[in-house]
Protein backbone atom coordinates (compact mmCIF):
# COMPACT_ATOMS: atom_id res chain seq x y z
CA UNK A 1 0.00 0.00 0.00
CA UNK A 2 2.87 2.36 0.82
CA UNK A 3 4.30 1.89 -2.67
CA UNK A 4 0.92 2.67 -4.23
CA UNK A 5 0.90 5.94 -2.29
CA UNK A 6 4.41 6.63 -3.58
CA UNK A 7 3.29 5.86 -7.13
CA UNK A 8 0.44 8.36 -7.08
CA UNK A 9 2.47 10.92 -5.04
CA UNK A 10 0.00 11.06 -2.16
CA UNK A 11 1.69 14.11 -0.64
CA UNK A 12 1.37 16.07 -3.89
CA UNK A 13 -2.27 15.00 -4.19
CA UNK A 14 -3.01 16.50 -0.79
CA UNK A 15 -1.33 19.71 -1.89
CA UNK A 16 -3.47 19.74 -5.03
CA UNK A 17 -6.64 19.32 -2.96
CA UNK A 18 -5.46 22.12 -0.67
CA UNK A 19 -4.88 24.27 -3.74
CA UNK A 20 -8.47 23.65 -4.86
CA UNK A 21 -9.81 24.65 -1.46
CA UNK A 22 -7.59 27.73 -1.46
CA UNK A 23 -8.83 28.64 -4.94
CA UNK A 24 -12.40 28.49 -3.71
CA UNK A 25 -11.60 30.59 -0.65
CA UNK A 26 -9.85 33.19 -2.81
CA UNK A 27 -12.81 33.35 -5.18
CA UNK A 28 -15.38 33.57 -2.37
CA UNK A 29 -13.30 35.88 -0.20
CA UNK A 30 -14.13 33.73 2.83
CA UNK A 31 -13.00 30.51 4.51
CA UNK A 32 -16.20 28.71 3.66
CA UNK A 33 -16.24 25.29 2.03
CA UNK A 34 -19.42 24.42 0.12
CA UNK A 35 -19.96 20.82 -0.91
CA UNK A 36 -18.95 21.46 -4.52
CA UNK A 37 -15.51 22.57 -3.32
CA UNK A 38 -14.96 19.25 -1.54
CA UNK A 39 -15.98 17.39 -4.70
CA UNK A 40 -13.60 19.55 -6.73
CA UNK A 41 -10.79 18.69 -4.33
CA UNK A 42 -11.60 15.00 -4.72
CA UNK A 43 -11.61 15.40 -8.50
CA UNK A 44 -8.14 16.98 -8.35
CA UNK A 45 -6.90 14.02 -6.29
CA UNK A 46 -8.32 11.55 -8.83
CA UNK A 47 -6.94 13.31 -11.89
CA UNK A 48 -3.60 13.84 -10.18
CA UNK A 49 -3.33 10.18 -9.18
CA UNK A 50 -4.01 9.10 -12.77
CA UNK A 51 -1.45 11.55 -14.15
CA UNK A 52 1.27 10.64 -11.66
CA UNK A 53 0.83 6.91 -12.24
CA UNK A 54 0.94 7.48 -16.01
CA UNK A 55 4.13 9.49 -15.63
CA UNK A 56 5.82 6.63 -13.78
CA UNK A 57 4.63 4.10 -16.36
CA UNK A 58 6.27 6.04 -19.17
CA UNK A 59 9.35 7.03 -17.15
CA UNK A 60 10.38 3.61 -15.85
CA UNK A 61 13.62 3.46 -17.85
CA UNK A 62 14.58 7.03 -17.00
CA UNK A 63 13.77 6.59 -13.33
CA UNK A 64 16.13 3.63 -13.11
CA UNK A 65 18.91 6.03 -14.13
CA UNK A 66 17.85 9.23 -12.37
CA UNK A 67 16.52 7.65 -9.16
CA UNK A 68 18.55 4.49 -8.51
CA UNK A 69 17.65 4.54 -4.82
CA UNK A 70 14.32 2.86 -5.50
CA UNK A 71 12.10 5.84 -4.67
CA UNK A 72 10.00 5.04 -7.75
CA UNK A 73 8.35 1.69 -6.92
CA UNK A 74 7.39 0.85 -10.50
CA UNK A 75 10.91 1.36 -11.81
CA UNK A 76 12.30 -0.57 -8.84
CA UNK A 77 10.02 -3.53 -9.59
CA UNK A 78 8.07 -3.36 -6.33
CA UNK A 79 4.82 -2.68 -8.22
CA UNK A 80 3.56 -4.33 -11.38
CA UNK A 81 2.44 -2.56 -14.53
CA UNK A 82 -1.04 -3.94 -13.92
CA UNK A 83 -1.23 -2.21 -10.54
CA UNK A 84 -0.11 1.06 -12.11
CA UNK A 85 -2.71 0.72 -14.89
CA UNK A 86 -5.39 0.14 -12.26
CA UNK A 87 -4.32 3.32 -10.46
CA UNK A 88 -4.64 5.26 -13.72
CA UNK A 89 -8.13 3.90 -14.42
CA UNK A 90 -9.34 4.37 -10.83
CA UNK A 91 -7.94 7.90 -10.66
CA UNK A 92 -9.58 8.92 -13.92
CA UNK A 93 -12.91 7.43 -12.80
CA UNK A 94 -12.79 9.20 -9.43
CA UNK A 95 -11.78 12.46 -11.09
CA UNK A 96 -14.52 12.46 -13.71
CA UNK A 97 -17.21 11.29 -11.27
CA UNK A 98 -16.35 13.91 -8.68
CA UNK A 99 -16.12 16.62 -11.35
CA UNK A 100 -19.59 15.68 -12.58
CA UNK A 101 -20.86 16.50 -9.09
CA UNK A 102 -19.40 20.00 -9.33
CA UNK A 103 -20.41 21.60 -12.65
CA UNK A 104 -19.88 21.43 -16.39
CA UNK A 105 -16.79 23.63 -16.26
CA UNK A 106 -15.14 21.27 -13.78
CA UNK A 107 -15.76 18.31 -16.11
CA UNK A 108 -14.35 20.10 -19.17
CA UNK A 109 -11.27 21.48 -17.43
CA UNK A 110 -10.59 18.23 -15.59
CA UNK A 111 -10.94 16.15 -18.77
CA UNK A 112 -8.67 18.55 -20.67
CA UNK A 113 -6.04 18.32 -17.94
CA UNK A 114 -6.27 14.53 -18.04
CA UNK A 115 -5.68 14.54 -21.81
CA UNK A 116 -2.58 16.71 -21.36
CA UNK A 117 -1.27 14.33 -18.68
CA UNK A 118 -1.88 11.34 -20.96
CA UNK A 119 0.17 12.80 -23.82
CA UNK A 120 2.78 14.56 -21.68
CA UNK A 121 5.41 11.84 -21.17
CA UNK A 122 5.20 10.08 -24.56
CA UNK A 123 4.79 13.25 -26.67
CA UNK A 124 5.18 16.65 -24.98
CA UNK A 125 8.08 15.90 -22.67
CA UNK A 126 10.26 14.97 -25.65
CA UNK A 127 9.83 18.48 -27.06
CA UNK A 128 11.45 20.40 -24.23
CA UNK A 129 9.95 23.78 -23.39
CA UNK A 130 6.45 23.09 -24.83
CA UNK A 131 6.22 20.10 -22.50
CA UNK A 132 7.37 22.24 -19.56
CA UNK A 133 4.72 24.85 -20.35
CA UNK A 134 1.98 22.24 -20.71
CA UNK A 135 2.69 20.54 -17.40
CA UNK A 136 3.09 23.92 -15.64
CA UNK A 137 -0.35 25.04 -16.81
CA UNK A 138 -1.88 21.79 -15.53
CA UNK A 139 0.07 21.82 -12.26
CA UNK A 140 -1.14 25.35 -11.51
CA UNK A 141 -4.78 24.43 -12.19
CA UNK A 142 -5.94 23.57 -8.63
CA UNK A 143 -6.26 27.26 -7.69
CA UNK A 144 -8.31 27.97 -10.81
CA UNK A 145 -10.25 24.74 -10.36
CA UNK A 146 -11.45 25.86 -6.94
CA UNK A 147 -12.68 29.13 -8.42
CA UNK A 148 -14.47 27.23 -11.20
CA UNK A 149 -16.15 25.01 -8.60
CA UNK A 150 -17.76 28.03 -6.91
CA UNK A 151 -18.76 29.58 -10.27
CA UNK A 152 -16.24 32.43 -10.09
CA UNK A 153 -13.57 31.35 -12.60
CA UNK A 154 -12.23 34.85 -13.26
CA UNK A 155 -11.15 35.08 -9.62
CA UNK A 156 -8.82 32.14 -10.19
CA UNK A 157 -6.90 33.56 -13.14
CA UNK A 158 -4.29 35.51 -11.16
CA UNK A 159 -3.53 32.59 -8.78
CA UNK A 160 -3.34 30.22 -11.76
CA UNK A 161 -0.94 32.49 -13.65
CA UNK A 162 1.39 32.83 -10.67
CA UNK A 163 1.29 29.13 -9.81
CA UNK A 164 1.88 28.09 -13.42
CA UNK A 165 4.86 30.46 -13.70
CA UNK A 166 6.53 28.95 -10.64
CA UNK A 167 5.78 25.45 -11.86
CA UNK A 168 7.42 26.29 -15.19
CA UNK A 169 10.62 27.26 -13.40
CA UNK A 170 10.45 24.08 -11.33
CA UNK A 171 9.93 21.88 -14.40
CA UNK A 172 13.11 23.24 -15.99
CA UNK A 173 14.96 22.75 -12.70
CA UNK A 174 13.76 19.13 -12.58
CA UNK A 175 14.93 18.62 -16.17
CA UNK A 176 18.36 19.86 -15.12
CA UNK A 177 18.43 17.12 -12.48
CA UNK A 178 17.12 14.42 -14.85
CA UNK A 179 19.45 14.88 -17.82
CA UNK A 180 21.01 11.40 -17.67
CA UNK A 181 17.71 9.54 -17.75
CA UNK A 182 16.16 11.88 -20.33
CA UNK A 183 19.18 11.41 -22.61
CA UNK A 184 18.84 7.64 -22.28
CA UNK A 185 15.21 7.90 -23.42
CA UNK A 186 16.07 10.14 -26.38
CA UNK A 187 14.22 13.15 -25.02
CA UNK A 188 15.13 16.67 -26.09
CA UNK A 189 14.48 18.60 -22.91
CA UNK A 190 15.70 22.17 -22.58
CA UNK A 191 18.99 21.25 -20.82
CA UNK A 192 19.72 18.64 -23.51
CA UNK A 193 18.90 21.11 -26.30
CA UNK A 194 20.68 24.17 -24.93
CA UNK A 195 23.12 22.68 -22.47
CA UNK A 196 22.78 22.73 -18.70
CA UNK A 197 24.34 26.17 -18.30
CA UNK A 198 22.05 27.95 -20.76
CA UNK A 199 18.96 26.12 -19.53
CA UNK A 200 19.86 27.15 -15.99
CA UNK A 201 20.06 30.77 -17.11
CA UNK A 202 16.62 30.51 -18.77
CA UNK A 203 15.18 29.13 -15.52
CA UNK A 204 16.95 31.86 -13.54
CA UNK A 205 15.52 34.63 -15.74
CA UNK A 206 12.03 33.16 -15.40
CA UNK A 207 12.46 32.92 -11.63
CA UNK A 208 13.63 36.53 -11.37
CA UNK A 209 10.75 37.69 -13.58
CA UNK A 210 8.30 36.03 -11.21
CA UNK A 211 8.91 38.66 -8.52
CA UNK A 212 7.59 41.73 -10.40
CA UNK A 213 4.81 39.56 -11.83
CA UNK A 214 3.78 38.45 -8.35
CA UNK A 215 3.54 42.11 -7.35
CA UNK A 216 1.83 43.53 -10.43
CA UNK A 217 -0.93 40.98 -10.99
CA UNK A 218 -2.25 40.91 -7.39
CA UNK A 219 -2.00 44.71 -7.20
CA UNK A 220 -4.09 45.02 -10.36
CA UNK A 221 -6.60 42.54 -8.89
CA UNK A 222 -6.77 44.60 -5.65
CA UNK A 223 -5.39 41.99 -3.24
CA UNK A 224 -5.09 43.11 0.37
CA UNK A 225 -1.90 44.10 2.14
CA UNK A 226 -1.60 40.73 3.86
CA UNK A 227 -0.79 39.18 0.50
CA UNK A 228 2.20 41.45 -0.12
CA UNK A 229 3.57 40.91 3.38
CA UNK A 230 3.40 37.12 3.29
CA UNK A 231 4.37 36.85 -0.39
CA UNK A 232 7.66 38.58 0.42
CA UNK A 233 8.97 35.33 1.91
CA UNK A 234 8.06 33.39 -1.21
CA UNK A 235 9.64 36.05 -3.41
CA UNK A 236 12.88 35.90 -1.43
CA UNK A 237 12.98 32.12 -1.86
CA UNK A 238 12.44 32.45 -5.62
CA UNK A 239 15.17 35.09 -5.86
CA UNK A 240 17.49 32.74 -3.98
CA UNK A 241 16.74 30.06 -6.58
CA UNK A 242 17.43 32.54 -9.40
CA UNK A 243 20.76 33.45 -7.83
CA UNK A 244 21.71 29.80 -7.41
CA UNK A 245 20.77 29.01 -11.00
CA UNK A 246 22.82 31.93 -12.34
CA UNK A 247 25.74 30.56 -10.31
CA UNK A 248 25.23 27.09 -11.75
CA UNK A 249 23.97 25.42 -8.55
CA UNK A 250 21.06 22.97 -8.97
CA UNK A 251 20.80 21.20 -5.61
CA UNK A 252 17.73 21.95 -3.46
CA UNK A 253 16.26 24.43 -5.96
CA UNK A 254 13.20 22.26 -6.54
CA UNK A 255 12.58 22.05 -2.80
CA UNK A 256 12.93 25.81 -2.39
CA UNK A 257 10.41 26.39 -5.16
CA UNK A 258 7.92 23.99 -3.61
CA UNK A 259 8.22 25.88 -0.33
CA UNK A 260 7.68 29.18 -2.17
CA UNK A 261 4.52 27.74 -3.72
CA UNK A 262 3.07 26.82 -0.34
CA UNK A 263 3.83 30.24 1.10
CA UNK A 264 2.40 31.83 -2.02
CA UNK A 265 -0.90 29.98 -1.59
CA UNK A 266 -1.14 31.23 1.99
CA UNK A 267 -0.41 34.75 0.78
CA UNK A 268 -3.07 34.61 -1.93
CA UNK A 269 -5.72 33.41 0.52
CA UNK A 270 -4.72 36.01 3.11
CA UNK A 271 -4.94 38.74 0.50
CA UNK A 272 -8.52 37.87 -0.36
CA UNK A 273 -10.23 36.49 2.73
CA UNK A 274 -11.81 39.12 4.92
Amino acid sequence: MLDVLRLVRAYNLLLAALGVLAGGWIALGALTTPRVLWFAGLAAIGFGAAGNALNDIWDRAGDRVNRPGGERPLAAGRLTRGTADLCVAAGALVGLTAAALVNGGAILVGAAALVVMIVYSPVLKRRGLPGNVAVALVAGLPLLYGAIAVDRPSAGLVPWALAAWLHLVREIVKDLDDQAGDAALGRRTLPLRLGARRAGVVAAVLAAAFVPLSLALPAQAHYGGAYFLIALFAQLAVLAVASRLFAGHSARNSLLLKGAMLVGIVALVAGRVK
